[in-house]
């Protein structure tokens, strides 16, 4: 591209010029494969946004109708979208009068004359987009005429226009639609009836009914289209009978959409809608998908409960069959060999999506239900399958019991049945079925702790150390050391003590197994058991350390990082445990291969970093100020964790490319037309590497001094609305520990030549950042944590604050006192705004540079 400005102009002179093939060639450079090429199209497409958008829009309508090659067509419709969408690029108030006119008519026309379904669809999407912009402020008058015109004709292809338009407008002009409330029922009951001859029209329909009941205000509104509900429910069993499960789909979508939002909607008719669901999913000829969300339409109603309280509750007969259909697909599961051949317990070899979706419906069902819904039906159903022959029907039973474990605490009373129930598939002759009720017993140990250890654990710890001997399955023993992490947990030290020489001493035999998996599970159960027994471990320290430190100094290759990890993981909590007397001997020698590790070059998804920062802070608490020469080695590392940048894909919000959604790793958001994709892991590292420095600040008193120049401008900006509540949390928590350091230092002559002055510059500069964030924060519990270290700072600080800031203290207190639940969701709304436009704004900004120009 051209750099002089003068060539510049003759070459958009050129493109916008009367011959079209010019941009027409542009177009079809903004979709080439060659970065080069790309980027000079979208330097001179921007050009032309920036000098003419009266001739650029004109152009891309003229090859939206014109041009014979469809992803030139393509190309434009989705470009002239993205300028009539309303964000900061929006184009529409620099267009003159004329060519708005002109537009919003060749729109309309190219809408009756397209011929394409899929480019039909497109343009209705870049019409409703415009119309969202326009039509609140009535600048588009001809378009709801035209749409009525549309949907009232005798045309499908027209209809199913005209519906998915005011679908997605519905939000935008409902009220508008208000005193049309007669007609639009006509329209969408004679569009959804099978007199419609075309599915097209009835799913077009059925979505536009859906999001204009979803619009009105009133109840009485709502009433008025009560009649529609059957014939919305007709569309999706036409398109089953005629063996159309995509439309289908589509349909149950929608119908999930309206069962989240408008629950009331289908109360008259609830007994029909819902049976008529599980009848979809309990008809084995269809397909998966169409049965999960059939499944999904009746979990999502009853999980409506604030909505639509006790609705579901209300059909237990219901509730039976829900129960028995997701009971059914945990016996989707294989006996494959991978699986007792895993390296890892987190391998799920044999299990399949029915599986995996059963587990979690079941655990959505329990909570929306309650404990005193879900549980007589469990107990009907769990007996009958534990008595059957079948391996797989032991295994679903204490799978789906550890999915409801949260909600039984009903089950107190008991809790001698379960547990029995439990222990005595402990002796199946299925290691699967082993495993799956050393699973429940972990899961029921964290829900219904601590009562369970208190009445059960002469039952229970002696089970699990039983598992531990079973050598011919590995994955049987690992679990049984992970749910002794479970059960001690919940655990006070004169109720462990008794059974720590048969814990410990069978933890030790794991921890030489060969298998990792093994290992990895013995040292997790060993630190969880020296947490819960402190002192009492003492005991077996000389027989443990030697162990840990052989692990953690030999397991250097990249297959055993993880144990490497998790030994840092015991060895730290170990030390806790017994003291610095006890420890202290080892410590050198341990500090002295964490420094090694810390100073060498780790992969980004190595986990030894994340063990590495909290092991830190355990030893920083075992040791107390004996810690402190080992800062200068521990800070560099944790402050470039705590300073990370989230690691972050931007594409637009249509875009099928760029972000794998099936990562677990990545969390996404979206934000206006843009698709952001956070990697978690990354941000769980600067959360904890937060957390850390909070933790030395806090353990250290004066001895952080030295660092808190550093850490205070690292963690206060941080407080305000950062999209990550655990390092707001930890930001918050964090500022009276540093101003106490501060505060202290200086008293005791350690301020290396500060005076209260720094006191003074330190509480200026915490303080309002505070109230600052108490007026942004919109989560009820980190408001309450700001309030309490505000207090703090204002003890520590006493006389150094100022009239002003204290006035400006009391009045944020109050605003926050008097705010309204509605200020409440304004303020957060304001601060994501405001926040994102800051840091994620700076990463949008950044992004686009990687990923393309934003007009794509």
């Amino acid at each position: 591209m051209a750099t002089d400005p003068t060539q510049q102009q003759q070459q958009l002179a050129i493109i916008l010029g009367p011959d079209p093939t010019h941009f027409e060639t542009l177009i079809s450079h903004l979709m080439s494969s060659s970065n080069d090429q790309r980027s000079q199209a979208e330097a001179l497409f921007n050009l032309c946004k920036q000098a003419h958008p009266d001739a650029l829009l004109l152009k891309l309508l003229h090859v939206l109708q014109s041009s014979t090659r469809p992803e030139s067509r393509t190309m434009a419709v989705i470009l002239l979208r993205r300028q009539l969408t309303h964000d900061d690029s929006f184009l529409w108030p620099r267009l003159t009068p004329n060519t708005q006119s002109t537009l919003k008519s060749l729109l309309l026309s190219s809408l009756q004359s397209e011929s394409s379904k899929s480019m039909s669809k497109k343009l209705c999407d870049t019409i409703s987009e415009l119309a969202s912009s326009v039509l609140p402020e009535n600048q588009w008058p001809e378009l709801l005429p035209f749409m009525f015109q549309c949907v009232t004709s005798d045309n499908p292809k027209l209809q199913e226009s005209a519906l998915l338009i005011f679908a997605q407008l519905a939000h935008y002009i409902g009220e508008t639609l208000v005193p049309h409330l007669t007609t639009l029922h006509e329209v969408f009951f004679r569009c959804l009836s099978t007199s419609a001859k075309s599915a097209d029209v009835r799913i077009a329909a059925l979505g536009a009914s859906v999001n204009f009941i979803q619009c009105l205000t009133s109840a009485a509104e709502r009433d008025r289209f009560q009649d529609l509900l059957p014939l919305m429910m007709q569309t999706l069993t036409e398109a089953l009978n005629c063996g159309q499960e995509a439309t289908a789909q589509e349909a149950l979508e929608l119908l999930i959409e309206l069962a989240g939002t408008e629950p009331r909607f289908l109360r008259r008719q609830l007994v029909d809608v819902v049976g008529s669901m599980l009848q979809i999913a309990e008809a084995e000829s269809l397909e998966e998908g169409t049965r999960h969300l059939a499944i999904e339409f009746v979990i999502t109603l009853a999980e409506a409960r604030e909505r639509a309280p006790g609705m579901m509750r209300k059909l237990p007969q219901f509730i039976q069959r829900l129960f028995a259909i997701l009971m059914n697909m945990l016996l989707d599961i294989e006996d494959e060999p991978e699986w007792h051949a895993a390296d890892t317990e987190n391998e799920d070899a044999g299990e399949t999506s029915n599986y995996g979706f059963g587990q979690e419906c079941l655990d959505r069902l329990s909570i929306s239900l309650g404990g005193n819904t879900i549980v007589p039906v469990a107990s009907e159903v769990f007996p009958a399958f534990l008595a059957a022959p079948e391996w797989k029907k032991h295994h679903a039973a204490h799978i789906a019991l550890a999915q409801i474990a949260e909600v039984i605490t009903v089950m107190i009373k008991n809790l001698e049945q379960v547990v029995s129930m439990v222990l005595n598939s402990f002796q199946d002759p299925h290691p699967r079925v082993r495993w799956a009720a050393i699973n429940a017993v972990g899961q029921l140990s964290t829900d219904l702790g601590p009562e369970l250890q208190v009445q059960y654990h002469q039952r229970v710890l002696p089970a699990l150390a039983g598992a531990m001997d079973d050598f011919q399955n590995p994955r049987v023993q690992a679990h049984a050391a992970s749910a002794v992490l479970n059960f001690s947990e919940n655990c006070t030290p004169d109720i462990l003590t008794p059974y720590l020489d048969g814990i410990v001493s069978k933890l030790l035999v794991l921890l030489q197994n060969g298998k990792q998996m093994v290992q990895e599970g013995a040292l997790t159960a060993l630190a969880s058991v020296a947490d819960s027994s402190q002192e009492q471990f003492q005991k077996y320290y000389d027989a443990v350390m030697p162990y840990l430190k052989a692990i953690l100094i030999n397991a250097n290759d990249k297959s055993n990082r993880m144990l490497r990890a998790k030994s840092m993981e015991c060895i730290s909590l170990v030390g806790m445990a017994v003291g610095k007397d006890k420890f202290r001997d080892d410590a050198k020698q341990i500090m002295e291969v964490l420094m090694s590790l810390q100073g060498s070059q780790m992969e980004a998804d190595d986990p030894t970093t994340s063990y590495m920062l909290q092991a830190w802070a355990r030893l920083c608490k075992c040791l107390g100020q004996d810690f402190l020469p080992y800062m200068n080695v521990v800070m560099p590392s944790l402050l470039q964790s705590a300073q990370l940048k989230p690691d972050v894909t931007i594409t637009s919000a249509d875009s099928d490319a760029g972000i794998d959604e099936d990562d677990d790793s990545i969390e996404m958001i979206t934000v206006g037309d843009k698709r952001i994709g956070i990697r978690t892991s990354v941000l769980e590292e600067k959360a904890t590497a937060c957390n850390m420095l909070c933790c030395y600040a806090d353990e250290l008193k004066e001895g952080f001094f030295p660092w808190i120049d550093q850490v205070a401008p690292t963690l206060v900006p941080l407080l305000k609305f950062y999209f990550h509540e655990e390092v707001r949390k930890a930001a918050v928590s964090s500022m009276p520990e540093l101003l106490r350091s501060a505060k202290l230092a200086v008293e005791k002559g350690l301020a290396q030549g500060h005076n209260e002055s720094y006191i003074k510059q330190l509480s200026d500069y915490i303080i309002p950042a505070l109230v600052e964030a108490l007026h942004k924060e919109p989560e009820v519990e980190i408001c309450a944590s700001i309030l309490d270290a505000l207090k703090e700072c204002v003890q520590i600080s006493g006389a150094l604050l100022d009239e002003n800031q204290v006035r400006c203290i009391v009045d944020e207190i109050k605003q926050v006192v008097t705010a309204s639940s509605s200020r409440k969701q304004e303020r957060a709304e304001r601060a994501k705004a405001e926040d994102f436009g800051a840091e994620e704004g700076e990463l949008l900004k950044e992004e686009n540079n990687h990923v393309g120009s934003e007009i794509i």
